[in-house]
């Protein structure tokens, strides 16, 4: 038995698939996971029930054991900043593995709802995670950092 932050065996595979600058997407539960993402990802769908699991969940326990050097995010076209972006940011600025502390705060990269969907079909992500989260825009693309040899 694992004993670590992450148990599901797909997204262990996809996590352990994936290096350097490799991305993961995790979706909020209106987002076409099937048709706007590379079909060489490993897909996981952890979308059980409306709410059930959200995507702070789902962002807490990957960067818990995964080096993050950036974060992408989708906004709607009127420009407005959904809520949910202060619960990225904190669980990002909270995370040991987020970021090196001389770097300072990570920031959150804006695209569009277009643009977002371009980046998360790329052959760059490596895992796709479908959630039952209800909040609207509330999709981030991750992009792997480099594992501190000290740790």
């Amino acid at each position: 038995m694992l004993l670590g932050a992450i148990l599901h065996p797909d997204i262990l595979r996809g996590l352990g698939s994936a290096g350097h600058g490799a991305k993961i997407l995790i979706a909020d539960g209106n987002y076409p996971l099937a048709t706007r993402s590379p079909e060489t990802a490993t897909r996981v769908y952890l979308n059980l029930a409306p709410g059930k699991v959200s995507v702070p969940d789902v962002l807490e326990a990957i960067v818990a054991c995964t080096p993050i050097e950036a974060a992408e995010v989708m906004t709607p076209d009127d420009g407005s900043e959904p809520g949910i972006f202060a619960d990225f940011r904190r669980i990002l600025a909270s995370s040991t593995t987020a970021m090196p502390v001389e770097a300072g705060p990570m920031s959150l990269t804006v695209r569009n709802r277009w643009e977002f969907y371009d980046a998360a079909r790329t052959h760059d992500v490596a895992l796709a995670i479908a959630t039952g989260e209800q909040r609207v825009y509330a999709n981030i693309l991750l992009t792997i950092g480099v594992r501190d040899p000290g740790s």
